[in-house]
Order: C-alpha cells, then sequence, then structure tokens
C-alpha cells in the first residue's frame, strides 16, 4: 500500500469536529495522514512549522491563516488546499497560485443552504407571513378561513441579481414552484440563460419587473453599492428585496429610507457592516426581516462541507482531478 500523503488542518479548531465528525474523520484519515489534535492557526507556532515542513496537503477552513509568501515557504513540499467552505479570497494569496498549488472549495456545497433559506423566504414573503406574524400578535385575533387579498405566490415574479452558485441553484429550486424567474448578471449570454432556463434582463428592468427581487452577486468593488436609491425606487411598491450574498452589495442608508416609508420590504441575512450597529433602524424596522448571517452552512450543514473534502482528497491522492477546483482567473468576479 503506498504511503499516505502528510496532511494538517488549518482553520478554527472549534469548527474541526462539525466539519468532520467521527465517520468523515476515519475516512479522510483512510487516505491521508493527519493529526487532528494539530489545527493550525498560527502558521509560525514551532509545532506548525515542523507539520509545514512536511505536509503535501492542507486542509482548511474559516479561520485559515493567511497563505502569504512566508508561509508557503515553510511548507516546501505543499500541493494543494483543499477548503471546507466557500471563498478562498480572504487567506489564498496570488503566491498560492504562481507556485502551482492547486486549490478546492467546498463553494458549490455551501450554496445549497444559501439557496434554500433563500427559497423559504421567496415562498414566505409571497405570503407575506412575516407581516402577518407581528399582526396576530399584537391584535391576537384574525379573521381565519378569510381571503386576504393581494398575497400569494400564483405567478410571482422573482428576479435573480448574479447567476452564481448560489443563484443558479436557486434557478433549479424555483422550478417546481408557479413562480416567474428571471436573471441579471453581465457575464451570462443570452445562450447561457437559455441553458439555465431562464430570460436574461439589464438589471433596471430586472428590478422594474420583479415582485421580490434576490442578490446572489460576489461582493467586489465593482458590486458595491449596486443596488442604491436609484435602483431602489425603480422597484415596484410592495416588493421585496433579499440579501444573502454581501452586505456591500446595498446601499443601506438608501433601503432605510425606503423602508421607512412602507413601500418595499427586505429580508436580510447580511450586512454593511456586520454586524449592524445596535442603534440601527433595520431592527426596528417592521418592514425589514433581519438575520445573523444564517444562510450559509450552519450545525449539521457544516458535515456537507467536511464530506466535499474528503471526497477531494480521494480523488487526489488516486490520481483524478479535484472536482472542485478553484479557477484563479474567475475570482475577481466570483465570492
Amino acid at each position: 500500500m503506498p504511503e499516505r500523503p502528510q496532511a494538517l488542518f488549518a482553520m478554527a479548531a472549534e469548527n474541526l469536529p462539525h466539519l468532520f465528525p467521527p465517520e468523515l474523520l476515519a475516512r479522510l484519515r483512510a487516505c491521508v495522514a493527519i493529526d487532528p489534535a494539530l489545527v493550525a492557526h498560527d502558521l509560525t507556532e514551532p509545532r506548525v512549522r515542523q507539520a509545514l515542513a512536511r505536509t503535501e496537503i492542507l486542509i482548511t477552513g474559516w479561520g485559515c491563516p493567511r497563505l502569504d509568501p512566508a508561509a508557503l515557504d515553510a511548507a516546501p513540499r505543499l500541493r494543494a488546499v483543499l477548503h471546507a467552505a466557500g471563498s478562498v479570497k480572504g487567506f489564498a494569496t496570488p503566491e498560492v497560485w504562481r507556485r502551482g498549488i492547486l486549490v478546492s472549495s467546498a463553494a458549490a456545497a455551501n450554496a445549497l443552504p444559501v439557496a434554500e433559506y433563500t427559497l423559504a423566504m421567496i415562498l414566505l414573503a409571497g405570503k407575506d407571513v412575516l407581516a402577518f406574524r407581528d399582526l396576530l400578535r399584537i391584535r391576537r385575533a384574525f379573521p381565519y378561513g378569510g381571503i386576504v387579498p393581494g398575497i400569494g405566490n400564483h405567478g410571482r415574479r422573482v428576479g435573480i441579481v448574479g447567476a452564481s452558485r448560489v443563484g443558479r441553484r436557486l434557478i433549479e429550486l424555483l422550478r417546481p414552484h408557479d413562480l416567474g424567474v428571471a436573471l441579471a448578471d453581465p457575464y451570462v449570454d443570452a445562450a447561457e440563460a437559455d441553458r439555465l432556463g431562464v430570460p436574461l434582463l439589464p438589471l433596471h428592468e430586472l428590478l422594474r419587473t420583479s415582485d421580490i427581487v434576490t442578490l446572489h452577486a460576489p461582493g467586489t468593488a465593482g458590486t458595491r453599492r449596486l443596488i442604491g436609491a436609484r435602483e431602489l425606487a425603480l422597484m415596484p411598491t410592495g416588493a421585496v428585496l433579499i440579501n444573502t450574498a454581501r452586505g456591500t452589495l446595498v446601499d443601506h442608508e438608501a433601503l432605510v429610507g425606503e423602508l421607512r416609508t412602507g413601500r418595499l420590504r427586505a429580508v436580510l441575512d447580511v450586512t454593511d457592516p456586520e454586524p449592524l450597529p445596535a442603534g440601527s433602524e433595520l431592527y426596528d424596522l417592521p418592514n425589514a426581516f433581519v438575520t445573523p448571517h444564517l444562510a450559509g452552512s450552519q450545525g449539521n450543514e457544516l458535515a456537507r462541507l467536511g464530506r466535499t473534502v474528503v471526497e477531494e482528497a480521494e480523488r487526489l491522492v488516486s490520481g483524478a482531478g479535484l472536482r472542485c477546483a478553484v479557477d484563479p482567473a474567475a475570482l475577481e468576479r466570483t465570492a
């Protein structure tokens, strides 16, 4: 049996048992030599430096230290970084690719719970569940069985901004529902939109014609405050803005201004800054529903990320190509 390649964990240690429960950890250790008691959070620590010198595969997650030239110099045998989370931008420097190190990410696996959260919020918003919950709480009475006009999900129009992994997964999840779906993305052409099965619209047209607008674009310099006062003004009265992508996509001052009028509603799982200041009006406005960055993998969903890494490690060791390799050329326009 060939010798197993040396691997090292580099992440927040408290996440390790959630990402790699016993059965997954055993499967990982069957293909790589790794010590679960050594989890690097400081790559300059002497014991970590000793391990890095022989490490071929780095298994990373949230809290991974930055892989700058000095860190990479300490890992001369490193050939692959397998990330048990989404974006690698926070720690993978350009030097990683310059040295020919392979990088894989569990971003596709992390996209599923975000898309599921978004789907749930779309359907709840269509019924205006959150507002009626509050109304019932206040009045302690409701005309049960009566028809409530102006709500419902039959034929409601959903506009997706960004054909990211989450955006594409959401398109799939929306297919069984009787909803109209459109897409805005400057990197998608008509042929690709046709393959996705959705009409492609300019952003201003999507905003003007959608009952629910959900954001799935990356947070880049080019998308900062993509949704500002002008864009919000285009949305029809009663429309809902959902953001599970990056808080920087929305001008929060402009959004608060619109929400104060009662014209729009918002579901925000991400904000800018994050967390919001204690005095932010978004906590108190009745037409704002704010959650604490819960849409991504949480609790038992983390094991899905770990499984992705284990499968990538097995493929790497067997000589097969990585299924979830990160393309450095696409990093500027991805999360």
